[in-house]
């Protein structure tokens, strides 16, 4: 490695050594990609104290760093969450490999038979804060679609993400696949973000996993394509013929469970008549949690319930807040998610099978849910075994981005001599 006072030399041969490596991984077959990753899950768990005495100096270094609980809590590894990174590494290991499905096929009245067939996209850039296990979740996936990765981790998970990709490049070698197909940025710079977000001819696509400003700043200032969601502003809305337990369950562990994920509650939306017939059930549950709920016009008058801001609807607390609002039937409902959602995740939750169809229908997240709390918009919760990221765009992937969608595809031509008149 060049110099790391020389960031665009560093990034520039990262960039190199990715191209390369991406070529061989584009027909690696199946079973050395399998066994990479079964190799990379054993060295992870067998150097799991190495990794979370790794963690140890990023945990200090996020708190002189003034990083908030919820971040920490991203940041954190134990041997349960190591456990995790060993079990999402083995299942991505065993899920089918994407690369060479045919996902068409036909025949043309000229002789040809045509295939459109899946094939890796080349060379993936993640950027990311905090969560050292997306260096094995974007590593594993990247990995098992015939990707090369660039890996940025964070300044505050700088020495937990180096522990983890060293047990990546384990695999790799054991499988007699290029080390450089899993890359870690070497420098803490924020100048190599700068450079992955221009290196058009090295990166064929960005994934940015973090906080608002990051993402802005990957979305505003990359030429590079971008696969992203900008904010997880998740709503539920709670409809009139709501079980109420289901209900209180449901929106209790999609705001408590883990405040600090894009999956996260962030407002709830309750049917007049559910809360006409139940009461203050909802937000006292919420209130008794420890959530501090900020309420419109009526639900302000209830104990423990503080007046709304106008900017407390469409915004990402990430947080024990939650804002909270009643309306008017599923239609008005659905109005204020287009208004303030940001096309992540958003439930419904009611016994109407009608007004849940509905609800899917005319609303265009990415993950829409009916009776389910919106903390299983996980790539691993979507069987994928992990993700690379959530995104909220049309163009190509959505939702959970897995292995499948990090491939493209081609089409193989096949004559039997063929001409065209």
């Amino acid at each position: 490695m060049k110099d790391l006072d020389d960031i665009p030399a560093v990034m520039k041969q990262l960039g190199e050594n990715a191209r390369k490596a991406a070529a061989e991984l584009a027909f690696a077959s199946p079973d050395r990609k399998h066994a990479a990753l079964i190799g990379a899950a054993d060295a992870v768990w067998k150097n799991r104290d190495d990794i979370i005495a790794a963690n140890a100096e990023d945990l200090v270094f996020g708190e002189n760093k003034g990083l908030s609980k919820a971040m920490m809590d991203r940041l954190m590894l134990d041997e349960t969450r190591i456990r995790g990174i060993f079990d999402g590494l083995r299942t991505v290991a065993d899920q089918r490999d994407p690369v060479g499905d045919v996902i068409a096929q036909w025949d043309m009245p000229s002789g040809l038979n045509i295939r459109r067939v899946r094939t890796p996209l080349g060379v993936v850039g993640v950027i990311y804060e905090s969560r050292p296990n997306v260096t094995a979740d974007a590593g594993a996936l990247c990995l098992k679609s015939g990707n090369a990765v660039i890996l940025r981790g964070g300044s505050e998970s700088f020495h937990s993400s180096t522990a983890i990709h060293q047990c990546l490049a384990t695999g790799l070698k054991q499988a007699g696949l290029p080390e450089a197909a899993i890359q870690l940025v070497p420098t803490r710079d924020r100048a190599a973000v700068q450079e992955m977000l221009t290196m058009t001819d090295h990166i064929d696509v960005i994934v940015p996993r973090g906080g608002k400003g990051l993402v802005g700043l990957v979305q505003r200032e990359a030429r590079v394509p971008v696969f992203a969601h900008l904010e997880g502003i998740c709503h539920i809305y709670v409809g009139a013929t709501a079980d109420p337990a289901m209900a209180v369950e449901i929106i209790l562990n999609a705001k408590t469970r883990r405040t600090g994920i894009c999956g996260a509650m962030e407002c709830l939306l309750i049917d007049w008549r559910f809360y006409t017939q139940h009461g203050a059930l909802l937000t006292d549950a919420l209130v008794k949690a420890g959530v501090e709920v900020r309420g419109d016009k009526e639900l302000a008058k209830l104990d423990g319930v503080i007046p709304a801001q106008a900017d407390d609807y469409g915004r990402e607390f990430l947080d024990m807040i939650c804002a909270a609002k009643l309306v008017d039937g599923v239609d008005e409902a659905i109005d204020h998610i287009r208004t303030y959602g940001s096309n992540h995740t958003d439930a419904i939750v009611t016994e109407d099978q009608k007004a849940a169809d509905y609800f899917f229908e005319r609303l265009d997240s990415a993950i829409l849910m009916h009776n389910a709390s919106t903390q299983f918009a996980d790539g691993g919760e979507f069987g994928m075994g992990a993700e690379i990221g959530i995104a909220t765009g049309k163009m190509h992937a959505r939702g959970p981005v897995g292995a499948e969608q990090l491939t493209s595809f081609k089409y193989l031509v096949e004559g039997k001599g063929a001409v065209r008149s």
